[in-house]
């Protein structure tokens, strides 16, 4: 056996390393089909039908996959890799699949003439930094003062969505919260968490709005027949029960006697009462009562005593809005009644309960020194249209906050892929060896873009794309496919614009991608 290895036992190894490969690419690119057909403003959408009986009707490819039950190894990769996209940009999350998908299977092209992956790896890195610097070159730079330009690039990016009709409602909604939310101080910041949605069932679409203001989902609570409305309101935000205490451990007291059951009856209303003066003695007249796990944050005893003080209850906020309430009001949350102090309110022309579909909604308007955030009040006929705007203002959203890192606009349209496929087919002329190759392969695979907008447009793919790299090569850097009039148009004239960063954090993640499933030559199941 000294004679080395012999020669089939060494084609069997490479074999298994291949099937590997060939399964890895296979399961992505299955993947990859299946959210093509969402891409664009065309594109179809998909009725995901949960175990329980839940359904979801959606366009975005981050919503997709993350509730596509998806057991292939190298398959969940592209899930991640949509929501990595979701975190990066906040849209594009189905091109960032699509692209993978068509890279993919111009590596297995490559592989099957031979071309080592490692080699492969190598050049699609080159080639999409170089497609990066190409985008850098067609891009457009925006100032933040210009809410034109922030307009068309949320409204190019709900028009691919279920409530597409509504962009013309939902695009300066979305505008005029971030620019409420950004702070002149640090202005490449901003914290999508100052923006708050509140989704109310009822009504249209067209009754959503933007709340000067604040928007409580809970009623007031008026079981003693407290106030519903206070206007010159002083707001407190308290984080203690108004409630009698309890003893740490279940233990029980038992009272045998009539008088001494009144004294503790009477001991509970003294220490209630005692709260409710300390409260009242700030001068606030509306409270907001932190839900509490422990003990009953108020009871009816302690409702009666604060409606009789003419003061308005919300009670049941969330822990994790209070760090929004007080910063929108402008005051402290009060751990401690003895706390309690008149500097540590807020202050609000308004407080007032309104209809609202079915239900109800407390409204706080005219607030002073209101901190930097904005509270949207979305509503819709029912839960899946409420829930698929939700996503789609998210999206928009996303989208200005990308503008605000990263100040530059492209067009959209798939002109700028068709940009970078000319582009990078010239520079690989350029190249000798295998580069040449592997880079022509990957601006190839860009095309999958345009020829999918058209393809889910209904348009001839075909003809399409062929033309769009017609007009390219003569210098039409702007070039794309207009899929309302069906034909190809100057997309900066048509108004359909998209943050630069979009596109070019969906390049380099897909690379990213496909270089690690590249990579991978073997699948070892651990116990």
């Amino acid at each position: 056996m000294a004679g080395g290895p012999k020669k089939h036992e060494l084609y069997k190894e490479s074999a298994r390393k291949k099937d590997v490969r060939t399964t890895n690419i296979e399961a992505a690119k299955a993947v990859a089909d299946a959210v093509r057909t969402s891409l664009g403003p065309r594109g179809m959408d998909k009725m995901v039908a949960a175990a329980n009986g839940e359904v979801i009707i959606t366009n975005d490819g981050a919503t997709i996959l993350q509730k596509m039950t998806v057991t292939q190894p190298a398959a969940k990769m592209l899930v991640e890799l949509s929501k990595s996209q979701d975190v990066v940009a906040g849209d594009g999350t189905t091109s960032v699949v699509v692209i993978c998908g068509a890279l993919l299977k111009k590596c297995q092209e490559l592989l099957e003439k031979g071309v080592h992956p490692t080699v492969i790896s190598d050049s699609f890195n080159k080639a999409a930094q170089k497609a990066c610097e190409v985008l850098e070159s067609i891009a457009i730079p925006v100032n933040l003062d210009d809410r034109d330009a922030l307009l068309r690039a949320a409204t190019t990016s709900l028009s691919s969505k279920v409530v597409s009709q509504y962009s013309s409602l939902l695009s300066p909604m979305a505008v005029d919260a971030v620019l409420q939310v950004i702070d002149p101080a640090r202005p490449h910041m901003l914290d999508l968490r100052d923006i708050r949605v509140v989704n109310k069932a009822g009504g249209t679409v067209d009754d959503s709005e933007l709340v000067p203001g604040l928007v409580f989902d809970q009623k007031a609570a008026k079981t003693a027949g407290g106030p519903t409305r206070m206007e010159k309101a002083k707001i407190g935000l308290i984080q203690f029960c108004l409630s009698p205490p309890k003893s740490d451990l279940e233990n029980n007291v038992v009272v045998s006697d009539y008088t001494q059951m009144d004294r503790v009856y009477k001991e509970e209303r003294n220490y209630i009462l005692n709260l409710v003066k300390k409260v009242k003695a700030t001068g606030c007249n509306v409270l907001l009562i932190q839900k509490s796990i422990l003990r009953d944050a108020v009871t009816d005893l302690s409702l009666h005593y604060l409606a009789k003080a003419k003061i308005m209850v919300v009670r049941d906020i969330e822990r994790d809005e209070i760090e929004f309430i007080s910063k929108t009001l402008g005051c402290l949350p009060i751990a401690h009644v003895d706390h309690m102090k008149p500097e540590k309110l807020g202050t609000a022309e308004l407080v007032e309960e309104v209809e609202c579909g079915k239900g109800r909604v407390v409204k706080v308007t005219g607030i002073q020194n209101k901190g930097r955030t904005a509270t949207v009040l979305l509503r819709g006929s029912n839960k899946l249209v409420l829930e698929e705007a939700d996503r789609s203002l998210h999206d928009a959203l996303c989208v200005i906050r990308c503008l605000v890192n990263k100040r530059f606009l492209i067009a959209g349209g798939a002109s700028p892929e068709n940009e970078i496929t000319f582009q990078l087919s010239n520079w690989a002329k350029t190249l000798t060896g295998m580069d040449s190759y592997c880079v022509r392969a990957f601006a190839e695979a860009l095309e999958v873009v345009p020829y999918t907008l058209a393809e889910n447009a209904g348009l001839n793919p075909i003809q399409i794309v062929t033309e769009l790299r017609n007009l390219h090569a003569k210098g039409e850097k702007y070039a794309g496919i207009n899929v309302k009039k069906g034909s190809i148009t100057n997309m900066l004239e048509e108004n359909v614009v998209q943050p630069m960063l979009v596109t070019s954090s969906a390049i380099t993640l897909a690379t990213e991608c496909v270089r690690m499933i590249l990579k991978i030559d073997d699948i070892v199941p651990t116990r």
